[in-house]
């Protein structure tokens, strides 16, 4: 198995995540991430999905998406030729003898201080998934009182991928 991200693009209407979502699980397909958000034409959604499965039952899948009627255009990236960013939001425990640490820690991740309390710091990450797991192992000693992480946002680099310009021709 593989790891395989998805860029879709989708009328903004009710029920068209719940039937993708519905369409993976009738497969038996584990959505790692998903993340859905409005894209530059009004009216259109994109979902980034993430999921770890073989090539063959992926492309059975990608057609049946193809079938749905809410759904204009599927692209899956491709890892060298994408950029992938997540977001994280990270309650640490942060007592006087270990607040500069963390803080500096923070730093070193280029994540910034989002709060701050008597006892607690919340530190916003982004990067690569990597990055962020690096951040929370380092983190992880002081006392992870919360951990929040969004779905993985992806776009072809370049000129590739699904864009308005796409839209028109299809």
């Amino acid at each position: 198995m593989s790891r395989h991200t998805l860029s879709v693009l989708v009328e903004d209407v009710s029920g068209v995540l719940a039937r993708i979502a519905g369409l993976f699980a009738r497969r038996g397909f584990n959505i790692e991430s998903l993340a859905v958000g409005p894209t530059e034409k009004a009216g259109v959604s994109r979902m980034t999905i993430v999921v770890n499965v073989d090539e063959q039952p992926l492309e059975q899948v990608t057609k049946q998406l193809n079938k749905l009627v809410n759904v204009i255009k599927i692209v899956e990236l491709d890892p060298e030729r994408s950029v992938t960013r997540e977001l994280i939001l990270i309650k640490v425990r942060a007592g006087q003898e270990t607040r500069s640490h963390i803080l500096e820690t923070a730093q070193l991740f280029r994540a910034k201080v989002v709060d701050v309390s008597a006892d607690t710091v919340v530190i916003e990450g982004t990067g690569s998934r990597g990055k962020l797991n690096a951040l929370i192992e380092i983190l992880e000693p002081y006392g992870i009182q919360e951990l929040i992480q969004s779905g993985a946002v992806a776009t072809a680099r370049g000129g590739r991928g699904i864009s308005e310009r796409n839209l028109r021709s299809a």
